[in-house]
């Protein structure tokens, strides 16, 4: 790609540059800058470790540990270089090696990134608010799916070909190709995700879905959700356009766009209540708790609108934050008073987007 600024009414070439060139390092730079706002990769990662290598040979480490909100692990690895060389073939053998790891591995693992005193009590509440889980008994890490994340300065068609092959056979790789760019004395750094295509994402994933969904059973609170997702998106057409043309899923929680990065309209069920909510994820924490500040400060006006009391949670040991409204009844609901318990949903959930939308777009952070 070719990047242009416009200067004096005419287009002048960027010039493109390389991590070697800018003396960037691979682990000192980065890795570091990419850690330090891990949403420039996808919005929905938590980091739980650096460096992590916790099997015999030390000398093997995966660069960034984190977990994605459908609780899949997930692994990212970091080249500089302008191939990739095999860092496919590296990253599958990580992700082999942490498939198996429980709740418990996990929670130990960003103990240790975390340090500092209740080091392990902060470590466990921060996965659990990420999950949204009540406890770690209130599901399971996904071991059959290891999500793979590739980040390099350009990748070799030899590595491209791997990855497209592998993700056909129901492997979930991602390509992301960082490019810095010099303006004078800026560094612009380009971060375009070239496998799968951001058009074609929604599709791949569908279909490796489906592969990955006939090759096992599905659990009985799974089937629920899927259900349950399936009757409410029928329900609220014409009433919120915020699942239109939205599939069910079978996780806990149905999102959908505010119209701008970072602040997304849930709806969350759990065994006895569930919540209509705006979940604030600018990337990183202070980002996050400004903008969630600032809504607060006109909070007499927003629940004015909302017509009722909104619950306010800054989650200090989460990265993001939460505006959301609780309500009676989950998935251990009886499936004949489900109707009742949707139209709430979609009820609180128009009245939450009314409330917040303008404002969200208006915010000045």
């Amino acid at each position: 790609m070719t990047l242009y600024r416009l200067q004096n009414g005419s287009l002048k070439q960027v010039t493109a540059t390389s991590f070697p060139q800018e003396k960037l390092q691979e682990r000192r730079d980065l890795q570091n800058l990419i850690k330090a706002n891990i949403s420039v990769l996808q919005d929905d990662l938590m980091l739980i470790a650096e460096e992590y290598g916790d099997w015999l040979d030390s000398r093997r480490r995966i660069d960034l540990l984190c977990l994605d909100r459908q609780a899949n692990i997930v692994v990212v690895e970091l080249k500089r270089n302008d191939t990739g060389e095999h860092m496919d073939l590296q990253a599958v053998r990580y992700a082999a090696m942490v498939s198996s790891m429980t709740f418990e591995q996990l929670a130990g693992a960003h103990a240790r990134y975390l340090q500092g005193e209740d080091s392990r009590q902060r470590a466990e509440k921060a996965i659990l608010d990420f999950l949204d889980w009540e406890s770690a008994a209130d599901g399971g890490l996904s071991p059959e799916t290891v999500r793979i994340i590739l980040v390099s300065g350009d990748f070799s068609k030899e590595l491209t070909t791997a990855v497209l092959w592998l993700n056909k056979q129901g492997l979930d790789i991602t390509c992301i190709r960082a490019k810095p760019y010099r303006v004078e004395d800026h560094l612009l750094v380009d971060l375009d995700q070239i496998i799968p295509l951001p058009e074609a994402a929604d599709y791949e994933t569908a279909i490796r879905a489906q592969q990955q969904e006939s090759q096992r059973a599905n659990t009985q609170r799974q089937d629920i959700f899927l259900r349950f997702w399936s009757q409410l998106i029928a329900r609220s057409n014409g009433k919120t356009r915020l699942w239109e043309n939205r599939n069910a899923i079978k996780d806990h929680w149905l999102g959908g766009a505010s119209g701008r990065v970072g602040f997304a309209f849930q709806a969350v069920m759990r065994k006895d209540d569930c919540r209509v909510e705006c979940y604030i994820d600018l990337g990183q924490e202070d980002q996050s708790l400004r903008a969630f500040k600032a809504l607060f400060a006109d909070r007499a006006a927003i629940e004015t609108a909302f017509g009722g009391d909104l619950t306010w949670q800054d989650l200090p040991e989460s990265r993001g934050c939460r505006i959301c409204k609780n309500l009676l009844g989950g998935w251990r609901t009886s499936e004949a008073d489900w109707p009742a318990l949707q139209d709430a949903i979609i009820e609180n959930m128009v009245r939450l987007e009314t409330a917040l939308r303008s404002r969200i777009l208006a915010l000045q952070i």
